[in-house]
């Protein structure tokens, strides 16, 4: 087969997931002696085209993990505007240190639907967007010395003598999925925040909108920051960017959920790559 570029793809609202693609992804570039090509499909703007991707292009694709699945507002976006013909991808998760879950299968059942080759894949702990108690060291050496080893391992399956049809390919894309993992709260109930949304403490809000800009759905009011009209997904983009910590959750389902989550996940997660 031949490669003669890498594109690293990712819907990152704060970030993380972002760094995890793009190292792997120059990475494969370096090996591979081609260039690194980039595509952020984070910010609604972003939203606004269709992606068509050659059998020539190796696609690094990465996600974040939501309660257990891909995020739901991102998915129809996904199985629409991304198109392989016939293109090798690898497909990356991350998750707050809980679990994956059936994000990573769910993610590389739908890019197969859409035309890609899905040779492998990894589900990779990340810090916990909700907590800073939560895998707040992840990636740590470990888990990049493991990196490395599934960058090599996937530089000898995409071996320019094997044609992509003879690449073998992983398990993921027969894994049933899961429903939506269920939220809990510290009393092991049910935490029922789905309408929850950020607040803003105003004193500290200085209104340089760096929260509007950031919102991955659109949906802080420029006209005023205080004001959430539209979607919430818990992404947390606008609590991380903002410079004066101005913006937090007061919702006590969500509280109660966070308060679980620092009870009971704080252990190493263990990451899991498939080939």
């Amino acid at each position: 087969m031949t490669i003669d570029n890498v594109t690293a793809v990712y819907f990152s609202p704060t970030g993380n997931t972002e760094k995890m693609c793009t190292q792997i992804a120059q990475e494969l570039a370096k090996k591979l002696r081609v260039p690194c090509r980039h595509v952020n499909f984070t910010l609604p703007a972003a939203r606004t085209r269709r992606h068509v991707f050659a059998g020539t292009s190796l696609v690094v694709f990465a996600m974040p993990t939501y309660a257990g699945r891909l995020p739901n507002k991102l998915v129809p976006f996904v199985q629409k505007n991304f198109q392989g013909l016939q293109s090798p991808a690898i497909t990356l998760v991350t998750f707050g240190n809980r679990s994956a879950d059936s994000a990573l299968p769910e993610l590389a059942q739908t890019l197969a639907q859409n035309g890609f080759y899905v040779i492998a894949g990894a589900s990779l702990a990340a810090p916990h967007v909700f907590s800073p108690r939560i895998g707040n060291t992840r990636p740590d050496a470990a888990d990049m010395r493991l990196q490395e080893d599934f960058i090599r391992a996937l530089v000898n399956k995409l071996r320019p003598q094997l044609p992509l049809t003879e690449v073998p390919r992983p398990s993921l894309l027969s894994a049933p999925i899961a429903p939506y993992y269920t939220p809990l709260g510290i009393d092991g109930k049910p935490a029922k925040f789905l309408k929850a949304k950020p607040q803003t403490n105003l004193p500290a809000c200085t209104r340089c909108l760096r929260c509007v800009n950031a919102c991955p759905m659109g949906s802080i009011n420029p006209e005023d920051p205080s004001q959430v009209p539209g979607i919430c997904i818990k992404c947390h983009a606008c609590i991380h960017i903002c410079p004066h910590h101005a913006k937090y959750f007061a919702d006590t389902a969500f509280l109660s959920h966070v308060a679980m989550l620092e009870q009971n996940y704080t252990r190493r997660a263990k990451n899991h790559y498939y080939l």
